[in-house]
């Protein structure tokens, strides 16, 4: 399979939560299948999602094109994530792929969106279209110049440009099959500057489908700590809020190359409990990264994110609207097995509890759910609970 590059996720977007994952563990794989549990009570009119995977690096973060990009993601693609038990489909798509810079249209990407969606229609899978990437804002600042949509006037009008157009595209798809995702990971400087463009975005796509839904993510990477300084109209149901977790980085992403924090780590760790539990091999490493380690090394059991998961949900609740973890996973390929799997059970096992729709990150990419002939690994028979 090939190898894409994953964003590197900051831990600051998580610190909130990471700072108190510590704790006591149960478990219980005796819960009701996911889906079936989360869309007899989720509360979105028409809408309703359970849990499903991101199919990326294909209309986003990806540089393939013409008939590469075309047979990377096909139909069986879809047939396949509906069989696994999957009920929805997170694409993320990139400006860059879908417009190029005075705004005409790709259209081949735009074919490759639609065939996309129609397929997951076919296949009875809801479709989130998350806009993941635009000029202005790369969640990673990974730009070729730093991120200027939160005091750019004319980056801000770009976007909700993009959107009216993706709209035009869009809106001929059923509210109970389609949704749209404002922008992926905001990093504004404060809350209230992403709560403006929200408002904006809002506004602008109700003037013409006052029932679509809309996925909204909290800012500083939908970072679960600033979800509840979301500003969302009291009387707008037609919303999905958002958060990502990929906590503890220090398994989540485990020799991961591009991540700063966890690169230059080669030492044994361990889920759940303390993550490196010989801490003897600090030795080895400068002082500044033994600094780093003594931050990430945290006693992570899953039971500690339950007060966390229970705001989330009551958040959520307080307004009237459904709560998503848009992505989540293990980057698989130097961590301990049964270690990942561990965490992946404890993340399932507290979506099911917390009746929280979930997407996971990613179908067949660098956090895949599938084997390298396309069947199914182990993950999905976890996150299904099946």
């Amino acid at each position: 399979m090939k190898m894409f590059p994953k964003k590197a996720l900051l831990a600051l977007g998580i610190a909130s939560v990471l700072a108190a994952y510590g704790g006591t563990q149960t478990s219980n794989q005796n819960e009701s299948n996911s889906c079936d549990s989360l869309l007899a009570t989720a509360e979105q009119h028409g809408f309703r999602i359970g849990t499903g995977v991101n199919v990326s690096h294909w209309l986003s973060q990806s540089s393939l094109r013409g008939k590469e990009r075309e047979e990377l993601i096909t139909k069986k693609d879809f047939d396949s994530i509906a069989a696994m038990g999957f009920d929805h489909v997170r694409i993320p798509i990139d400006e860059e792929q879908m417009y190029d810079n005075d705004m005409r249209r790709n259209e081949d990407a735009f074919v490759l969106l639609n065939n996309a969606i129609n397929w997951s229609i076919e296949n009875k899978l809801r479709v989130i279209v998350d806009l993941h990437i635009v000029r202005s804002h790369h969640f990673n600042h990974e730009n070729e110049k730093p991120n200027s949509l939160f005091e750019d006037r004319t980056a801000q009008e770009r976007i909700f440009s993009i959107w009216a157009d993706l709209q035009k595209d869009l809106k001929k798809y059923s509210t109970d099959s389609v949704a749209y995702e404002f922008l992926n990971e905001p990093t504004a400087p404060t809350c209230a500057q992403w709560n403006e463009l929200v408002s904006e975005f809002i506004q602008n796509i109700r003037k013409e489908e006052p029932n679509r839904c809309l996925v909204i993510g909290s800012n500083r990477w939908n970072a679960p700590g600033t979800i509840d300084s979301l500003s969302i109209p009291q009387a707008e149901k037609n919303v999905i809020l958002s958060f990502h977790f990929y906590g503890p980085i220090l398994v989540t992403h485990y020799r991961a190359p591009w991540h700063p924090l966890t690169k230059f780590f080669t030492d044994k760790i361990d889920y759940p409990g303390w993550i490196i539990k010989d801490t003897s091999c600090y030795e080895k490493y400068t002082e500044e990264q033994r600094q780093r380690l003594r931050g990430l090394n945290i006693n992570a059991v899953a039971d500690s994110l339950v007060p966390h998961f229970n705001h989330l949900k009551e958040f959520a609740d307080s307004l009237g609207v459904q709560i998503n973890c848009g992505e989540f996973g293990v980057y698989p390929y130097h961590i301990d097995e049964e270690a990942r799997l561990r965490w992946y059970r404890d993340m399932a096992r507290l979506f099911r509890e917390h009746k929280i729709s979930n997407t996971h990150w990613c179908y067949k990419g660098d956090f895949p759910v599938v084997k390298e002939d396309g069947s199914a690994n182990e993950l999905p028979a976890i996150l299904l609970n099946r």
